[in-house]
């Protein structure tokens, strides 16, 4: 084993793997707010072009979604 390895093992290791997975968290649920906050501030029009209903913001925003136009 790397000291590297001994390192990850250790509870220290532990808590630098939390804390970034932690940080990783944060990150990702404010980028969903804000694509959350842009979508919900978008007319109808903008968010039928983009293939989205108003019910379909939270599952946009958590997903993803493709910013072309959804064709049926």
């Amino acid at each position: 084993m790397t000291v590297f390895s001994l390192l990850l093992a250790s509870p220290v290791g532990r808590l630098i793997r939390f804390a970034a997975d932690l940080i990783d968290a944060v990150l990702e649920g404010r980028s969903i707010a804000e694509r959350y906050e842009r979508l919900s501030h978008m007319t109808q029009s903008e968010l039928t072009r983009l293939g989205l209903t108003r019910g379909d913001l939270a599952r946009a925003a958590v997903n993803g979604f493709s910013a072309t136009p959804h064709r049926g």
